[in-house]
């Protein structure tokens, strides 16, 4: 094998790291607002994933059962889709269970996991108990290939655009924003933020929204690069976990910078052994670097 063809070989492998890195931080910046900013350990943050999913699968079957001409336009709609209708279930999550649970992590895992089975019952129930896909508009399918040998996949490329352009957003609305101000402010101190007048509550469940909205947008671009079934979020729970603890729990650079190291180090082990080997790489080089660092690679600086 020549040297091009490996080094193409490698950049397409990284590549597909790169894929695996968008649904990863959006996983992960979801999960940061809400465990890293709230204290909420959300064990259905998964499904609320899944339900992104299952937005852009319905759309597709709706528009191309009923609005086939709509094909080519549907998809941004359906991401937009994906992420209200996830955060309005996370709207409503809030407010009937997890209000009762801040400040009892351990009830709170328990809760949504609760939550997370519920969930995965309806998938099955209402939607299918088999894993589906989308039908992709045509300008989402095929590759660029900047030179022989070497072809990166559309789909690819507009994940990471979504990614980059959701995690902006998210950065400009925590540092710039009045929701932004009131949710660096509750979590540094609550008390004090209530007494200038700040609804702490009201902060807690719009921000819990957030988190399981940009959830949902994960689940969009996921059906871009797999299929969807009921157990899919939780296949991605434990890796989210892993990103957020990783980069540092309330760090939003931390949570970048971790579900790439982590996105890309899997991808490239793979070119050169099993995946589930791979994984256990991955996962022994996150351990042996929370041994030596256990508040993660961006500690917190948020009194506490």
């Amino acid at each position: 094998m020549e040297l091009s063809e490996v080094l193409n070989i490698a950049l397409m492998q990284g590549f597909a790291g790169l894929s695996l890195f968008a649904v990863l931080l959006l996983m992960g910046l979801g999960l940061a607002i809400i465990f890293g900013q709230m204290g909420v350990i959300n064990m259905a943050h998964g499904e609320f994933m899944a339900i992104g999913a299952y937005t852009v699968y319905l759309g597709s079957t709706l528009t191309e059962k009923y609005a086939p001409g709509f094909m080519p336009a549907y998809f941004p709609f359906a991401i937009v889709a994906a992420f209200v209708f996830a955060f309005i279930g996370g709207w409503i999550a809030e407010w009937a269970l997890i209000r009762h649970l801040y400040k009892r992590p351990l009830d709170t895992l328990l809760a949504t996991w609760g939550l997370s089975l519920g969930l995965q019952q309806v998938f099955r129930t209402f939607i299918s108990p088999k894993e589906v896909s989308p039908t992709l508009p045509d300008w989402l399918m095929g590759s660029w290939a900047p030179e022989e040998g070497l072809d990166i996949p559309i789909n690819g490329m507009f994940v990471m655009a979504l990614t980059l352009l959701v995690t902006g957003g998210v950065m400009l609305a925590l540092y710039k924003s009045r929701w932004g101000l009131r949710v660096r402010a509750t979590v540094s101190n609550r008390p004090m933020a209530n007494a200038t007048g700040i609804n702490t509550k009201k902060t807690d469940q719009l921000t819990f929204a957030i988190g399981c909205g940009i959830a949902g947008i994960a689940g969009a671009a996921f059906t871009t690069i797999g299929s969807t079934g009921p157990t899919s979020g939780s296949l991605y729970i434990v890796d989210a976990f892993l990103v957020v603890t990783f980069g540092g729990a309330a760090s939003l650079l931390g949570t970048a910078f971790s579900a790439f190291l982590i996105a890309q180090t899997q991808s490239i082990s793979e070119f050169f052994m099993t995946g589930s080997m791979a994984k256990v790489f991955t996962l022994s080089v996150i351990v042996i670097v929370l041994m030596m660092r256990p508040q993660g690679l961006f500690a917190s600086k948020i009194r506490r």
